[in-house]
């Protein structure tokens, strides 16, 4: 019986060596072969390679020039790795930045890269795929010790990006990555910098999350990248193109920049020469660094040009800037200026200008952007997707402004992200994509499928969104734990859909007119009703997080809490602080739940940077109240006479679109309120049934996505009752306009239209049609009216 055992486990054994044709295992080192002459970016993936294989097998990676386990090569005819190698690469040829991944007759592992950034972000696959999390420094996903890792016999993976240029923008720093950098990770001798050794661990994890396009921080608080030693040498190190923002022109942070190598006023129409003398200045240093120029002008930070005031003359000053620009980096970077990788961003009054007739070179790629709360402004026309320089995005998921910052939680809703960037991929916009980040943390998940999809968007949009982030919960705390996780961090990310916790006390910022007004705290519009179902919700879901909690070992505590545990109780505890005082102003509860939620708050962020078992590694980097505003402060103590919102009483019925009775429209994954939000395709419609109802006229409140017109200029539909139907109704918006922000506010365009209604009729039906492309149906209420 004992041999008959022996026998069958030697033969399962043997199978499976037999099966998996390159195998791994701990306690055992690995030799890599790497031609001496390959790029530095593939010489960093390498070391962080390194790093992996000793955290998850416990040994180490020896480099050798010709013979290991694994071939790291780049295509290339100088090559020797791949000379002698019988391998086709037919499906890497014309690829930027892609690469191979293959198992060798012989048992070894090919990782082949179309260039210098394929072979890296190849090797980082390996990372991947032996259980190593991008975010295994960033958010302290300690890796896994495991036995082996096999591939089998004709293992072969083939990837190659989107988009071309995939990048994040460090911004609005100074309660985050500043102060965290210049006073924790990087000390420097006061409050400032973010120096080198920082931003090598920015350019790691853009290496594992396969970026290569970085606009750095550029606020007034922190020394500017190029005044800063190292940090040059470090973007070129990682294979990083360094590029700017709006209002960073080639690559010079103007905000602080400006007052240390200007002269005069920064004003191209009485200035122009000391301008151009700055932009030279700069253009010369960096000539020979891989650069991605912003060009154009706006003003020294976030505003409008100095010198011309009308949009007539902002063009015709911009027409003679692109110019001037474009004559320097021919000078000194490229005589064939069609081979200096340029963008120009239309952003805010910039728009207005591009619209007003302004000629861009065909050369350039034109980035367009959101409206800074998710919604993009302009998809491209058919010219401008036909242009030789494409078309890019730039992309909110933390903002400092009107109508109120959300630089806190990082609870941008990832779907709302999943359908802006594929409908813009869609459109043509597939040159460049960067993604305003704040401080990178705690914006963790959506910064990985912002990068994901911009480097495999089919793959992404197969699955969906749902699926991408059991997939990211289940690879952070394994497969029970992320399964168990999904349906709360979906519903944590529905809630803050419908309010974002900074919005929670229904105060603005940068409203000059009012502004005490604006930055008191005031009741939601909300029902006592709802107000009570809110905190429910939230308690129900900071209840789960607690005992998931504990089922989280002690390496990933300070995963699960920096992920999970401090964005969902931390969002949790502002709505009951916010909800309770609006109670408590009634006179309908006393104000110590109120004042009870603020000290959770205060003491989470203290654990964040205390930490749990990190030793204070994040210390300075999680600020519960960025700016100081009001919203984030204890509430204050009033009182208030006239009674709460009560539920209505007058609807005769209310759906989610999705609930339509029948009609063409397209689901939008976890879209809306209660995540059922449509899209109608233009000339078609839904249909909603309901009965008979006593009353002569209906009032119909229908609730869109804010969105921008994806053709054209309009976002128009009718509605249609018992076969009668209206006029066209619009609800686009204009500029930063009080419809404007009431709609990112509250994430949805609100329409109102009274229809007579036959009360003969057995039972009604009622139409909404779309009349252009972009109609995205939230919700619909029927509200019985007598007149």
């Amino acid at each position: 019986m004992m041999k008959k055992y022996i026998l069958t486990l030697f033969m399962c054994i043997i199978t499976q060596f037999l099966w998996a044709q390159f195998r791994i295992s701990t306690g055992n080192p690995i030799n890599v072969a790497c031609n001496p002459n390959e790029k530095n970016v593939v010489w960093q993936a390498l070391e962080l390679f390194k790093r992996d294989y000793r955290n998850v097998f416990s040994d180490s990676v020896r480099i050798s020039e010709s013979q290991g386990n694994i071939i790291v090569a780049t295509m290339g005819k100088n090559n020797p790795l791949m000379t002698s190698l019988q391998v086709d690469l037919s499906s890497l040829e014309g690829k930027k930045q892609g690469f191979m991944i293959k198992v060798l007759p012989d048992s070894k592992l090919l990782v082949v890269g179309s260039d210098r950034h394929g072979t890296a972000y190849g090797i980082m696959e390996l990372s991947r795929m032996i259980g190593v999390s991008p975010w295994e420094w960033w958010a302290d996903v300690t890796p896994r010790k495991r036995d082996f890792f096999e591939l089998p016999e004709n293992f072969e993976m083939v990837q190659s990006p989107s988009v071309e240029y995939r990048g994040i923008f460090i911004n609005d720093e100074d309660w985050g990555l500043m102060q965290w950098s210049s006073l924790n990770y990087e000390p420097w001798y006061k409050s400032g910098r973010i120096g080198p050794r920082t931003n090598e661990r920015i350019f790691e994890l853009m290496l594992r999350l396969r970026a290569n396009y970085y606009w750095p921080a550029m606020h007034e608080c922190t020394e500017p990248f190029f005044l800063t030693e190292g940090n040059r040498e470090m973007a070129e190190k990682y294979g990083i193109y360094i590029g700017g923002s709006h209002c960073e022109p080639m690559a010079s942070s103007t905000a602080v920049e400006w007052y240390r190598r200007g002269k005069g006023e920064y004003d191209y129409v009485n200035n122009p020469n000391e301008v151009y003398k700055f932009w030279e200045e700069r253009v010369k240093e960096i000539s020979k660094q891989d650069i991605l120029y912003t060009i154009g002008m706006r003003g020294v930070h976030d505003g409008q040009m100095n010198g011309a005031k009308t949009v007539e003359e902002q063009r015709k000053v911009l027409e003679r800037v692109l110019v001037d620009q474009r004559t320097l980096l021919q000078k000194y970077v490229n005589p064939d200026i069609t081979k200096v990788p340029q963008v120009f961003i239309p952003y805010k009054e910039v728009l207005d200008i591009y619209n007003s007739g302004l000629q861009v070179p065909e050369d350039v790629t034109l980035m367009w952007c959101d409206d800074n709360y998710g919604y993009i402004r302009h998809f491209p026309t058919v010219e401008e997707r036909a242009r030789k320089g494409g078309n890019g995005v730039y992309y909110h998921v933390s903002y400092w402004g009107r109508p109120h910052d959300y630089l806190w939680l990082g609870t941008f809703s990832p779907y709302l992200l999943f359908q802006q960037m594929k409908l813009a991929y869609d459109r043509g916009i597939q040159k460049m994509w960067i993604l305003n980040v704040g401080d990178i943390k705690p914006a963790e998940y959506q910064i990985e499928l912002f990068l994901d999809m911009a480097w495999d968007i089919e793959k992404v949009a197969k699955g969906g969104v749902g699926a991408h982030l059991e997939s990211f919960l289940k690879r952070e705390f394994g497969e029970s734990i992320g399964k168990t996780l999904c349906p709360v961090m979906n519903e944590h990310y529905r809630l803050a859909y419908i309010r974002k916790p900074e919005f929670m006390g229904n105060t603005r910022v940068e409203e000059y007119r009012n502004s005490e007004y604006f930055q008191t705290v005031k009741d939601l519009p909300w029902s006592s009703a709802y107000l009570k179902q809110r905190v429910e919700d939230y308690n129900k879901l900071s209840d789960k997080v607690q005992i998931i909690n504990s089922q989280i070992p002690d390496n990933r505590k300070d995963a699960f809490f920096q992920l999970v545990k401090y964005p969902v109780q931390s969002a949790a505890e502002m709505n009951k602080k916010m909800i309770f005082a609006q109670f408590a102003r009634h006179g309908e509860m006393g104000w110590d739940k109120s004042d009870a939620a603020y000290d959770s708050i205060v003491s989470l962020t203290q654990i964040y940077n205390v930490g749990i078992q990190n030793n204070g590694k994040w210390n300075y980097m999680m600020d519960f109240k960025p700016r100081n505003l009001s919203v984030f402060e204890k509430v204050k103590r009033v009182s208030l006479s006239k009674s709460m919102k009560e539920e209505r009483s007058d609807i005769v019925c209310m759906w989610n679109a999705s609930e339509c009775n029948s009609g063409s429209f397209i689901p939008c994954e976890g879209l809306g309120y209660e995540g059922k939000a449509v899209n109608i395709p233009k000339g078609k419609g839904i249909n909603f049934n309901f009965l008979k109802i006593n009353s002569d006229s209906i009032g119909i409140e229908l609730y869109f996505l804010p969105s921008h017109p994806v053709e054209g200029e309009h976002l128009r539909f009718t509605v249609t009752l018992d076969g009668k139907e209206t006029s066209p109704i619009h609800y686009e918006t204009k500029g930063r306009s009080e419809e404007w922000k009431e709609n990112v506010l509250r994430n949805q365009a609100y329409r109102r239209v009274v229809l007579p209604i036959s009360s003969e009729l057995e039972n009604h039906c009622l139409e909404i049609k779309a009349l252009d492309e972009g109609i995205i149906l939230d919700q619909l209420i029927l509200k019985r009216i007598f007149l």
